[in-house]
């Protein structure tokens, strides 16, 4: 019998064929990168530290013995910090006492909710190419996934796709925006829709929103800001991405006292409390000044169109991403179908290390996003200058 963690995606090899715990292809791809000395652009996080401001904050929590369990549901300064960053950004008003609860990073978050509310015989949707711990939480909470397609060059979804994808068993809608993979930011149009099926169905809809600050084009859109949202929407960040602390894993969760109380529960029987001397230290992160969100952004989009050029002169078919630090090139303009083929290979011939998107997909989803490959430009500007130089190589050796 298959079990939940093997139904996860195509390529995240969970389990191996005699059910043994196997090597993601990230793990692989990691190994491939260090054995080959390749510069490593399939790894999801910065080469850099964030604000000296949050490091220091921080250190002088450890000195001054913020070392025990915080709070199950976070730091008091911590949970008001995150209710006035989204009145400050949004114009949402959670209450910091009942409606937010602080996480081990966004993955808890997620984990915590799907558990919370998905029942064996729910079905869950998310887009496809989907960030891998989705299927991996729906696998364990004994529903069933369901996917709708997202299609190149934008990665939108076909609203008629979207639609079919309801049904009488719909429980939980998660939506990742702006998208990892592909670095795709959602249209108005579609996060209307998403509520108003939501709505119709009687779907609570789980939002993923850690690259929020993350964007190169319009501002970003909290489903929950929209008509109709609010009373059935679970909003996710974390300070990882925004702040380029990826190892503190200090996340959150807000929405309404009903649900974020299911989501304190199953924390509780999770980590039931999270890194508490960098509380203090990511609140006075969400307090920074809105240059420090813009420039985090500004130097995004340089890295972007750096590693962009490079992909562009090795001949690649390039998806430019209006968010996240992810950027999607297609292979088969040179002759590559297989990307995951690639991606084994890249390493040694050109000494880059990237991320086939087949990997975030269930089996037709893998066919479909067979030839893309994924990189992280979330490195040092001279790493992505070097990278770039060393990609653009790539058209001549294959």
């Amino acid at each position: 019998m298959t079990s939940p963690w093997q139904r996860t995606a195509a390529g995240a090899n969970l389990l191996g064929d005699d059910g043994r715990l196997g090597v993601t292809i990230f793990e692989e791809m990691t190994a491939l990168a260090v054995r080959t000395g390749a510069i490593n652009l399939g790894q999801g996080f910065p080469d850099e530290d964030g604000p000296a401001e949050m490091k220091e904050a921080a250190r002088r929590a450890i000195a001054e013995g913020s070392n025990q369990y915080a709070p199950g549901k976070g730091l008091p300064v911590l949970r008001h910090a995150i209710a006035e960053h989204q009145s400050r950004f949004y114009g949402l008003e959670p209450d910091p006492e009942a409606e937010v609860v602080v996480t081990t990073g966004a993955t808890e978050g997620i984990a915590a909710a799907v558990l919370a509310l998905a029942e064996p015989g729910d079905e869950v949707i998310t887009f496809e190419p989907f960030y891998d711990s989705y299927g991996a939480m729906i696998g364990l909470a004994g529903a069933n996934h369901v996917t709708v397609p997202l299609h190149a060059p934008r990665f939108q979804p076909d609203l008629r796709e979207l639609e079919a994808a309801f049904g009488p068993r719909t429980r939980l809608v998660i939506l990742n925006n702006p998208h990892n993979p592909t670095g795709a930011v959602f249209g108005r149009d579609v996060l209307e829709r998403v509520v108003e099926l939501a709505a119709r169905h009687d779907a609570v809809i789980v939002t993923d929103e850690v690259y929020e600050h993350l964007v190169f084009g319009e501002p970003h859109i909290p489903v929950a800001t929209l008509p109709g949202a609010a009373e059935r929407t679970l909003t996710i960040s974390s300070a990882g991405k925004t702040f380029s602390f990826t190892g503190w894993k200090i996340g959150w969760v807000t929405g309404p006292e009903e649900l974020v109380a299911r989501v304190r529960t199953v924390k509780q029987f999770t980590t039931y409390s999270s890194g508490t001397p960098f509380q203090a230290a990511v609140a006075l992160g969400l307090g920074l000044p809105d240059e420090f969100f813009a420039g985090a952004a500004a130097s995004l989009r340089r890295k972007r169109d750096i590693l962009a050029d490079g992909l562009r002169r090795a001949g690649l078919t390039v998806y430019l991403p209006d968010g996240t630090y992810f950027i999607t090139a297609d292979t088969a303009a040179i002759g590559f179908d297989d990307a995951l083929d690639l991606a084994r290979r890249l390493p040694e011939l050109v000494g880059v290390a990237a991320i086939p998107v087949s990997v975030f997909c269930h089996d037709e989803g893998a066919k479909r996003t067979r030839s893309l490959l994924r990189f992280a430009f979330c490195k040092r500007e001279d790493v992505l200058d070097d990278a770039a130089a060393r990609l653009a190589r790539l058209g001549g050796l294959v």
